[in-house]
């Protein structure tokens, strides 16, 4: 496994499994796993997003809101870059 540290979210991607546990999304601490095309859907879908002028919010454990402003976005979509180029099967 190896540890992924981006400005949003943080997390491991087990090679193995071919799948990335975000343990961290801003300063709140989470467990979720996204396989490759979970992972491109969520930057396809924020890179849509990215020029609206509102805010987005994602939501942890169903039930907590958690807004990202337009920069946050920005520096999401870079984390998900990052390791789309890192592990071998997000690419």
């Amino acid at each position: 496994m190896s540890w992924i540290e981006g400005r949003i979210i943080s997390g491991e991607y087990d090679n193995e499994m071919n799948v990335f546990t975000i343990q961290k999304l801003k300063q709140f601490f989470v467990e979720s796993v996204l396989q490759p095309h979970q992972l491109q859907q969520l930057s396809d879908y924020l890179k849509n997003q990215q020029n609206e002028e509102k805010e987005q919010v994602i939501v942890l454990y169903d039930q907590m809101p958690v807004k990202l402003s337009q920069e946050e976005i920005k520096q999401f979509i870079a984390d998900l870059e990052e390791i789309q180029s890192r592990c071998k099967g997000f690419s």
